[in-house]
This record gives structure tokens, sequence and C-alpha cells, in this order.
């Protein structure tokens, strides 16, 4: 459980420096070369090869695959709650974290036995 706190932590500030990093140099399209998740993903998914073997990995990119999904519904409802009800940013995050948690652990619980 710590491993996965510590890749949770040091994965969110890697992307998120390297999105800090792209936003204050020019052009802007080095923002989107910085804030490459996919990149880090790699990254994580040859190190979790090397250190516990290819089925590890399999697990590891089943549960990226996951959170993409999860993702894209947190980035709906979030559209969704801004455009539609007017909603605070804060709030309408805030809200759609919730979409994003049972998204993700959802498709965790349902399809994690079907491998």
């Amino acid at each position: 459980m710590a491993e996965y706190l510590l890749r949770f932590v040091l994965g969110g500030l890697v992307v998120s420096l390297f999105a800090v990093l792209g936003d204050l140099l020019r052009p802007k399209s080095f923002a989107g070369l910085f804030g490459a998740a996919p990149s880090v993903a790699l990254a994580t998914l040859g190190i979790a090869v090397a250190e516990h073997g290819s089925d590890y990995a399999a697990i590891e990119s089943r549960s990226m695959m996951y959170g993409a999904l999860a993702l894209a519904a947190y980035s709906v409802a979030v559209r969704h709650l801004l455009m539609r009800t007017r909603l605070r940013t804060v709030t309408a995050t805030l809200i759609a974290l919730v979409v994003w948690l049972v998204v993700g652990f959802g498709l965790q619980a349902v399809l994690a036995g079907e491998a």
C-alpha cells in the first residue's frame, strides 16, 4: 500500500512540475510535451516490468486504462457542471471528483476478475 501511495504522490508531483515548467516556457506548445502523463506511465510500466515482471505490469496497465476512463468521466462531469449549472470551479471539481472515484473503483471492481 505504501508503494502505491508513494507512486501516486511522486507521479502527481512530476506531472505537476513539468506542467508548470511547460506553462512558463515559450512557445506554449511545450506545455503539452512537459505535461505528458503518457510518458510517465510508460516509464512506470518499464520499472514495473523490470522489478516485478510482465504479469504485474499488465495489472498496472489495466489500472491505468481504468484511470483514463475515469478521468474522461470526470472531465465530462466538470464540463457539464460548469457549463450547465454555472457552479463555481472549486465546487464543480469537488463534485466531479466523486464521479472519478466511483468510475475508477467501479471499473476495478467489475472488471478486475475478467482478466
